[in-house]
């Protein structure tokens, strides 16, 4: 049998919270790190520095500027795919498999602009269309998933549960928490019956966020958050499962995230 504990964030630029990435490391000691925007195009990411930290195994999906996803791990991966959709080579999804034959995804999903209208706002039909595209791909080849054990995680930017915002009325609203974004977001989980291991460990009508606006100095305070980084498996792996937990204490980190880490412990 063996442990392992699996991380995800979005870290907002790699090379600005490099040093909190080794606070991570150092304090939770997970086993293999999704990260989501990582902004740094594959010259300038700084492979050196996270292989020193334990991790000398990296798949990355990045670009210049903005996006980027990377997974980070201490074990050797078996196989990495780079996945488009919506006709976009925006580096939003990376997959590997690790040993076990247990494959990997991390997903970083648009986060939609600020008006929840697809015809006013064309981010917004963007990050609709991203859901859709990958839940039909799996929906048309669900026969060849069967029994497949299979983690996706990362910043799904949608807060689909009525707790998983701080106030369930003023942000139907919202981008993040409207209803065709939480219909869509739900359609992806039932794709491969995924499971949301949050509310697994944490059932409604617990409040959990991962995320707090930066526009917001005062988040500890009223804490006015929402839960838009995630880890879903597919039921292969539900015995699997032995904790879950959010680290908010990194929102108040030196320089921080507006997103904090979310860690799954698995057993095998």
């Amino acid at each position: 049998m063996a442990n392992i504990r699996l991380a995800t964030w979005n870290v907002n630029s790699i090379r600005i919270r490099l040093e909190l990435l080794r606070k991570l490391v150092e304090q939770y000691h997970p086993d293999i790190i999704c990260l989501q925007e990582v902004k740094a195009k594959p010259e300038d990411f700084p492979f050196d520095e996270v292989k020193s930290l334990g991790y000398p195994h990296i798949a990355l999906y990045s670009q210049a500027g903005y996006n980027g996803v990377a997974i980070l791990s201490k074990q050797a991966f078996c196989g990495e795919c780079k996945h488009n959709w919506v006709g976009k080579e925006d580096a939003r999804h990376i997959s590997v498999f690790l040993p076990n034959n247990i494959e990997l995804d991390n997903i970083y999903i648009p986060a939609g602009g600020d008006i929840p209208d697809p015809i006013a706002n064309l981010s917004f039909a963007h990050k609709l269309t991203f859901m859709d595209d990958i839940a039909e791909y799996w929906e048309n080849h669900r026969s060849d998933y069967a029994g497949q054990k299979k983690i996706i995680c990362g910043d799904f930017n949608v807060a689909p549960c009525e707790n998983d915002v701080w106030n369930h009325k003023q942000l139907l609203k919202i981008v993040s928490h409207t209803p065709i974004e939480v219909e869509r977001l739900s359609r992806l989980r039932k794709s491969l019956d995924f499971i949301d291991i949050a509310r697994e460990f944490h059932p409604e009508p617990e409040k959990l966020y991962s995320w707090w606006s930066y526009r917001n100095p005062n988040w500890q305070t009223n804490n006015k958050g929402r839960r838009l980084d995630h880890i879903w498996v597919t039921p292969a792996l539900k015995d699997n499962l032995q904790a879950y937990q959010i680290v908010t204490e990194a929102r108040a980190w030196d320089r921080p995230s507006d997103h904090v880490p979310v860690i799954a412990d698995f057993r095998f």
